[in-house]
């Protein structure tokens, strides 16, 4: 029995194949025709698009589920602005939970501060009244900790990155994380997961790839996520980060043996890899390589194998390096040609330079990236600028570049670290802090739709066109329509860039294979 047809008519199309197009007609989860309204066939139900605009639905490439869901419901930190508001936030959360709960906090950026000075563990403790209290950096690569959370984790005092001041990094980071994390039960974390795939559906998302790992997220975590993908919910592409890890990340669901696969940690917490020391801390300190060039390689021909998509998590030049460097070896091993029918990715990709761009072309590396992070951190006065010095920070992510030499990009947020935001991230890399980064709207969309089904190899998706899925969304469009995309730079030159106040769009509905996953006036 097939399913009832529907004919969405009277909207703005965004189909290159045909500009006139205004309405399209889904059939048993495909477009079944596309045209102008007057000669739309009949169908069992009719929808009336009062002339909104239909794209493509968006693909978050890189997220964290179970975080992002517990951030929405959870301590926000992303407002607080010194040592003070953190334990004054805490101290308000705290005390609506039992005395035995953990304080979980996220997204706090000491970078934005005037006093960049931090709570130490003490501190934390006093504001929570003794709990225990674990608050992520917005990187996710460290976090400050009270001290019981200190006095439940002993073995943290002797892993890399320990502090007794209670921020901690690298290893020691691991080892609290877990341990804050084991407080959430299983209940919670599905719950924290349907939330975070509802509210991506209400920003007509309709597909993420999920980067777990070891570190990240556990084995259950990760395979409960990819049991409810697509179920009135976005679609989950699961990428398991373990090194030499091709036949666990099968057994497990996922799509490829990577995501965060760490070759290095964040800028945020000084734990990216890069070749020229920071600024602004120890004194030579360039972060941290967390493989080998050996380790790349043996990963890579590990996934090819088992017939599977490889990536690692890269920010700094350095990290990239090592990666590339491991892929010219495996090359070696199994030819360039084999590399790149693989589409291997690197997640973040954040200070390159025309070596390692070309790096990415010569072994068709997918490069996943975050234009919400330029839009946040770099340019002047920001923490790229504190960390690396302005003319790095204006290099750094580099998506224009990268695009116009043929890198594939596949845009996303790296949920909690930045906000699901789909469209702003559109407009952060058309308005990228260095115009010579900047892209087209067009461009920037793309990649944020086709461009992340392309990097599971789903090649016929993400377009509005005859016999394809029908995933698409529905949006008003406050900011005007010009030639199927939004309007979205601010008609004064001197309000446009990433902070551009020119409203979004709005989803009014997001379907997926021809259901509807969201729809305007339900609660996420």
């Amino acid at each position: 029995m097939t399913n009832p047809s529907i004919l969405y008519r009277g909207g703005v199309l965004h189909c290159p194949a045909d500009p006139s197009a205004t309405a399209l007609l889904v059939r048993d989860g495909r477009i079944a025709w596309l045209g102008a309204d007057a000669d739309a066939p009949a169908a069992d139900r009719v929808v009336e698009l009062g002339g909104a605009l239909v794209t493509p639905a968006f693909v978050d490439a890189h997220v964290h589920a179970t975080d992002t869901g517990l951030a929405l419901s959870g301590l926000d930190l992303s407002g607080t602005d010194s040592a003070g508001s953190v334990c004054e936030a805490v101290a308000a959360f705290a005390a609506t939970l039992p005395a035995d709960a953990v304080v979980l906090g996220h997204g706090w950026d000491e970078s934005t501060w005037s006093d960049r000075a931090l709570p130490d563990a003490a501190a934390l403790d006093r504001a929570a009244g003794g709990r225990k209290v674990y608050l992520s950096q917005a990187s996710i690569h460290s976090a400050l900790v009270s001290a019981a959370l200190l006095a439940a984790c002993p073995d943290a005092a002797a892993a890399a990155g320990y502090d007794p001041s209670g921020w901690l990094r690298r290893d020691a980071h691991h080892v609290v994380r877990a341990a804050a994390f084991a407080s959430v039960t299983r209940t919670q974390r599905v719950a924290a997961q349907r939330r975070a795939l509802e509210h991506a559906a209400s920003l007509g998302i309709a597909a993420v790839h999920e980067c777990g790992g070891p570190g990240i997220s556990d084995e259950e975590d990760f395979t409960g996520l990819l049991a409810i993908s697509g179920a009135g919910v976005p679609e989950v592409y699961g990428y398991w980060g373990e090194l030499l890890g091709a036949a666990r990340a099968r057994e497990l669901g996922a799509v490829g043996a990577g995501g965060d696969l760490f070759a290095d940690g964040a800028l945020g917490s000084r734990t990216a890899h890069v070749s020229a020391a920071y600024l602004d801390g120890e004194p030579g300190a360039c972060g941290h390589g967390y493989v080998t060039v050996e380790q790349v390689r043996d990963h890579l021909l590990d996934c090819a194998a088992h017939g599977l998509q490889g990536g690692f998590h890269a920010i700094g030049d350095a990290a990239i390096g090592t990666v590339l460097d491991g892929f010219a070896q495996a090359a070696r091993k199994v030819g360039v040609d084999r590399l790149r029918a693989a589409r291997h990715r690197v997640e973040h990709a954040e200070i390159m330079s025309k070596r390692l761009i070309a790096g990415f072309v010569e072994y068709g590396i997918v490069a996943s990236m975050q234009p919400a992070f330029d839009r946040l951190w770099g340019g002047a006065g920001r923490m790229y600028e504190s960390r690396l010095g302005l003319d790095r920070s204006l290099e750094s992510n580099p998506m224009g570049a990268m695009h116009g030499v043929g890198v594939a990009l596949a845009f996303g947020s790296d949920s909690p670290v930045t906000p699901l935001d789909p469209w702003g991230s559109v407009r952060a890399a058309a308005a990228h802090h260095n115009p010579a980064q900047r892209m087209s709207v067009r461009a920037a969309f793309a990649a944020h739709t086709r461009g992340g089904w392309r990097a599971v190899h789903l090649d016929n998706e993400g377009v509005l066109a005859l016999g394809a899925p029908a995933t698409f969304a529905v949006w008003d469009t406050p900011a005007g329509v010009e030639r199927g995309l939004p309007v979205l730079q601010a008609e004064d030159p001197e309000a446009r860039g990433a902070d551009d106040p020119t409203p979004l769009p709005v989803c009014r509905a997001t379907v997926l294979r021809g259901d509807v996953i969201y729809q305007e006036g339900t609660s996420t």
